[in-house]
């Protein structure tokens, strides 16, 4: 993309209706704020956080429960303390949260591309295809989705060595929380599609011959993603919340690669002893990056519904 081209492109997105609702909302200025420093800190934790709290050669037992630097006994190597191994909890966060933001879109986008296809092939063939997909929808909806996850968990926990369960825990939990959260996506695609397939664009289509498929990859699903992505938005703070409670149950993340959800559990131990900052910090670490990407979803549902424009 030449320089002209990609200046002209920024001068669209910038005149956009979409761009003038976001300006016109501090609050959702301020969550997209948040989010991108968040996301941007878990990202880059090697190189922003202070410590690495998993390189067991820098740790010592000796720096355990120090408090917060604000508090007396404090550390400034410290800034929000330390838990029971000596780990500094804000490295903790940050590289927690780059295990339960990678879970959580992984799953999303798992949900997505299934949900979606399920949608289209649902909606687009009808008859009896649809109505199968459609009651497998409806049965998969009357389970809550953090008991299909535990499900999922335990029978691969059942059926795979604890060994090789631990090398490939994550891709578990993803796929675990991916096909609990299908429905939406499929639902919202099949009743695009149903109304998108008797258009002019569809029948012509047909009229020159291409094959089902491509008429649905290549011309029905671009003019169903706009209700797919807000979806996706809102589903990512699910996801999140999903991964944090399965690896508070402890049927997450092994231990050496512990998220969010993990050091929760872990500081829970200490709430009551006088170590609340073990457990607190990682939990407001937790609400608030689910806030403001729950805000982000609901604006974008919000500025991309043409009855509110």
């Amino acid at each position: 993309m030449s320089a002209f081209a990609r200046m002209h492109y920024l001068a669209r997105i910038f005149d956009s209706d979409l761009w003038w609702s976001f300006t016109r909302s501090p609050t959702v200025v301020v969550s997209a704020l948040v989010a991108v420093a968040m996301i941007g800190s878990a990202a880059f934790a090697p190189w922003v956080a202070p410590h690495n709290p998993f390189d067991l050669a820098t740790l010592n037992l000796l720096d355990a429960f120090t408090p917060p630097i604000w508090l007396e006994g404090g550390d400034a190597r410290f800034p929000l303390g330390t838990d029971d191994q000596g780990r500094d909890v804000l490295s903790t966060i940050l590289y927690g949260a780059r295990i339960s933001l990678f879970v959580g879109f992984c799953s999303v986008l798992f949900a997505m591309t299934l949900g979606v296809t399920i949608g289209l092939v649902a909606g687009y063939a009808g008859g009896a295809v649809d109505a199968v997909l459609m009651r497998i929808a409806d049965i998969k909806l009357t389970f809550p989705a953090i008991l299909i996850a535990l499900l999922v968990d335990g029978i691969v926990r059942a059926v795979l060595p604890r060994e090789l369960h631990d090398r490939i825990a994550i891709w578990v939990l993803i796929f675990a929380i991916g096909i609990s959260n299908w429905v939406p996506f499929a639902r919202t695609v099949r009743g695009s599609t149903m109304v998108e397939k008797n258009k002019e664009y569809v029948m012509a289509a047909r009229v020159i011959g291409l094959s089902p498929a491509r008429i649905m990859w290549s011309h029905v699903l671009p003019n169903v993603m706009g209700p797919v992505l807000v979806i996706a938005t809102l589903q990512l703070g699910f996801a999140i919340l999903a991964e944090a409670t399965l690896s508070f149950l402890g049927v997450g993340v092994p231990p050496t690669q512990p998220s969010l959800g993990t050091l929760i559990r872990i500081g829970n131990d200490f709430l009551f002893s006088g170590e609340w900052w073990i457990t607190v910090f990682p939990g407001a670490a937790l609400a608030i990056m689910v806030l403001s990407v729950n805000l982000l979803g609901d604006w974008l549902r919000d500025a991309l519904n043409p009855k509110l424009r």
